[in-house]
């Protein structure tokens, strides 16, 4: 597999920190040449990209657009294409997550949620499409085991999510035979920043796993590789990486 990416180009969206910046650095290792997108992290991306050049000139490149702006994520695609000459794959990895109680959803939460869980990868497999069917490449969307069971209190991001799915499977029949095009659900990785799950919370969310822990950042990132460079039969498929969560709600 650390030849399956050799020389490819691949664009991680939300890939600054966290998951994104583990499977950044996963393709990278393959052989890939990765295009770092960020919206607000600068420093984190720019340094992981330095980070990431070291080992191999010219192969990473930190970008910025904010995926709320129709009009930044052709011009993302753009530059990506324009600096390596070539577009091999899409990960579209970033998620705004927060909860949307009935009664207190209003337009503001909707176009966050779904604008970058749902309309963003659409418009960016758009723009990349053309690219990535001359080079005969692959998109893998990061959905949630939540798309398909939901999380109380979050309606609008569980609703987003299953539109990810459902945008999953019809890209890959608009897209194949040149193009494959497949979702990850994750399950518990890493716990959200903002403390809307606590230690009880985060315990009981564990013991409904089958493995009973949680998963790590280089689970994802192993699966996007595999599904990027070692999957040519594989499209239109949403894989739980969950630790058997999704079996156990």
């Amino acid at each position: 597999m650390a030849s399956s990416l050799q020389g490819k180009v691949v664009l991680v969206t939300g890939a600054a920190k966290r998951v994104g910046a583990e499977i950044a650095r996963t393709l990278h290792a393959a052989g890939a040449r990765v295009a770092v997108h960020y919206r607000t992290a600068s420093s984190e991306a720019q340094a992981l990209a330095a980070d990431l050049g070291s080992c191999r000139p010219d192969s990473a490149l930190a970008c910025q657009a904010d995926l709320l702006d129709a009009t930044q994520l052709t011009r993302l695609v753009a530059e990506v294409v324009q600096h390596f000459g070539r577009l091999d794959g899409l990960v579209n990895n970033a998620s705004s997550f927060f909860a949307t109680p009935l009664g207190a959803i209003g337009a503001r939460e909707w176009d966050d949620l779904v604008g970058t869980n749902l309309r963003a990868p659409l418009l960016l497999a758009q723009a990349a499409a053309p690219h990535l069917a001359a080079s005969r490449g692959a998109i893998v969307n990061i959905g949630d085991i939540h798309a398909a069971r939901p999380l109380k209190g979050y309606s609008v991001y569980c609703a987003a999510k299953a539109g990810l799915d459902g945008l999953t499977r019809a890209l890959a029949l608009e897209l194949g035979p040149a193009v494959r095009v497949n979702g990850i659900a994750p399950g518990p990785i890493l716990w959200p920043e903002d403390g809307s799950f606590d230690l009880r919370a985060q315990d009981r969310v564990v013991a409904r796993t089958v493995l009973k822990r949680c998963g790590e950042p280089a689970d994802i990132a192993r699966t996007v590789l595999f599904l990027l460079g070692d999957a040519p039969y594989v499209t239109g498929q949403i894989l739980a990486v969950d630790g058997g969560r999704s079996i156990n709600l």
